[in-house]
């Protein structure tokens, strides 16, 4: 049966797209190409119909990956006043929503480490990916020349980058919150921005009018909320 030059558009869209969830959540090798086929609805024989090698759809899945951050980016500044766009896109980035959603997350977190051990046409068009995240980032240092503000993009970036890799590391607890709450300061505090909230802290009550008598414990920080 042939099919419309549309229709193969179409599943070869369908198959990046759900490439790009699986990769990120598997990693570039954590998932294999009969289970990506599979999961589109497609046949193993018909991946070739589509691509030349699974490079193909790695370059392709993770570039869709990144450009669907870099056009959110975009939305979030568009619907924000400007002196408030990189604090909000930082906050944004380092959410416990981002956090535990890696399949739908920025794709260098997910798969920087692995595509830095592909080929070097696989690693050129990753850095192309990562170049219009860094022109993006640094269109938000309005006030700086354009050398400084690229330089002040890349510190933004490596380090929203790593504060989210270190907080899914160590999890969904406080130590993970701790880690997002500090990225977030440390990359406001550095662009010239006001640092995010201190945490608020809760006084325990006592458990009995006999605990009422002894010292109060010390009250713990809640984690920041970034829902």
């Amino acid at each position: 049966m042939r099919y419309s030059k549309e229709h193969k558009l179409e599943t070869h869209a369908r198959i990046v797209k759900k490439a790009s969830v699986r990769l990120r959540e598997k990693g570039a090798h954590g998932v294999g190409v009969a289970d990506l086929m599979k999961e589109a609805g497609l046949t193993h024989g018909g991946f070739y119909a589509h691509f030349t090698s699974r490079e193909q759809l790695v370059v392709e899945a993770f570039s869709f990956a990144m450009d669907r951050s870099i056009e959110r980016w975009h939305k979030l500044a568009a619907e924000t006043p400007p002196a408030e766009r990189l604090a909000v896109i930082v906050d944004n980035y380092l959410s416990a929503t981002h956090r535990d959603d890696p399949g739908r997350g920025c794709a260098v977190p997910a798969l920087g480490a692995e595509i830095a051990r592909e080929s070097p046409k696989t690693r050129k068009a990753f850095a192309a990916k990562l170049e219009q995240m860094i022109e993006m980032i640094a269109s938000e240092f309005v006030d700086a020349p354009p050398k400084t503000a690229r330089k002040q993009a890349m510190a933004t970036l490596a380090t929203m980058m790593g504060s989210l890799l270190m907080a899914r590391i160590a999890g969904s607890g406080e130590m993970s919150d701790a880690i997002l709450e500090a990225g977030r300061n440390a990359v406001l505090v550095g662009a010239g921005r006001p640092a995010a909230p201190a945490p608020a802290r809760s006084v325990r009550k006592p458990a009995s009018s006999k605990a009422s008598s002894k010292a109060p414990a010390t009250p713990r920080a809640k984690p920041v909320s970034q829902h």
